[in-house]
């Protein structure tokens, strides 16, 4: 099953060889593949509004019409890994397309993502910059594929 990441911006500094690593090890496990929007608008404006809708644009342009959305937010519904795990589980064993997970830039998922997702996930009830939320996913995406293999990386 295909899992793809849609984030905005790049991952840059010290995490980004270890969002690199963890999106390898998941690699084993999914068919992943990550995409990479740019923030902001072209005008440079700094309308939250105006940026999220600009975002969104590119966002929704790299996302599969036949993929289940997963759009990134706070305000949406907490999983443990043994939850992720099966939800991922029953999207494999359906012969789903595959899953789309959103991470949205500084100020959010423009409400036409939110629209479009079949669930809102919150890796923490508080703000995570996309950096972290990228390391959060990847790291939690690796966990699933060993807990559905019987891998003994999970230990809880």
């Amino acid at each position: 099953m295909k899992v793809l990441i849609v984030a905005v911006g790049a991952v840059k500094g010290a995490l980004a060889p270890v969002v690199a690593d963890y999106e390898r090890r998941a690699s084993h496990h999914w068919k992943l593949s990550v995409e990479e929007v740019p923030a902001g608008t072209k005008s440079g404006s700094k309308d939250a509004q105006a940026v999220m809708s600009a975002e969104a644009e590119r966002l929704l342009a790299r996302v599969p019409a036949e993929v289940d959305v997963v759009a990134l937010t706070r305000d949406g519904k907490s999983m443990d890994s043994r939850e992720l795990a099966g939800y991922l589980d029953e999207h494999a064993v359906r012969s789903s397309p595959g899953v789309a997970f959103v991470i949205g830039g500084a100020y959010g998922l423009d409400p036409r993502v939110i629209a479009r997702s079949r669930r809102r996930l919150s890796l923490s009830k508080m703000t995570l910059p996309h950096e972290v939320a990228r390391l959060v996913l990847s790291e939690q995406l690796y966990r699933a594929g060993t807990i559905l293999r019987g891998e003994p990386y999970h230990k809880g």
